[in-house]
């Protein structure tokens, strides 16, 4: 399940990612960084030919083919600040999964889309959109997943991306394609089980 997919980082670079959720404590950006490096690493080891990463704020910038050092070097040239339009690059990872689906491109596994943010979009009704449009778009469930890796301590955002986990398919998606996660929930499981648990949630 894991190997024959290309893996797709989504990193979140707003400027609510400079917070810090514990007085003297790290900030979201330092915090997601360690958890996004071993992801990264953990990602390349099943999709050898490099994954795809992109930072977002108020707009967004993509990186192909990049290896886990990569990452690394990707973090240390941004700064958090900025909106959090994550519907649109939402958008474009999935029309160019479906884009290169179309060109004979993709694994025979599909792909698995990981977002790293701290879960408050700007426009939450054109984020379920996106997602609901793409589920309609798939022959089988499998073949696409998408991760929402929370950072930070905000419960409203918290019930967003629960919402999307559990409530997409009753708003119309043809798959539920959508596993969220927070960082603590991450620090219990192992990387390996939170792709596996992307893929089949």
């Amino acid at each position: 399940m894991l190997e024959n997919r290309d893996y797709t980082l989504i990193i979140d670079k707003s400027g609510s990612m400079a917070q810090r959720d514990q007085s003297g404590g790290k900030s979201r950006w330092h915090i997601m960084q360690e958890s996004t490096l071993a992801l990264a690493s953990k990602c390349e080891e099943f999709d050898p030919d490099g994954i795809t990463v992109y930072l977002f704020s108020g707009k967004f910038k993509r990186y192909d083919n990049v290896n886990a050092s990569r990452v690394a070097q990707i973090f240390n040239e941004n700064e958090p600040s900025g909106r959090t339009d994550l519907a649109a690059v939402l958008l474009d990872a999935t029309n160019n999964y479906f884009q290169r689906k179309a060109a004979g491109q993709t694994k025979p596994n599909g792909e698995t889309i990981l977002v790293v943010t701290d879960g408050e979009p700007d426009d939450r009704k054109a984020v379920m959109k996106v997602i609901i449009e793409a589920s309609r778009r798939l022959d089988r469930d499998e073949e696409l997943a998408i991760s929402f890796i929370q950072v930070g301590t905000d419960s409203q955002a918290t019930k967003f991306l629960k919402l999307l986990d559990d409530e997409l398919q009753s708003a119309g998606a043809k798959f539920d394609i959508v596993d969220t996660v927070t960082m603590d929930d991450m620090e219990d499981l192992t990387l390996r089980e939170v792709l596996l648990n992307a893929i089949i949630d």
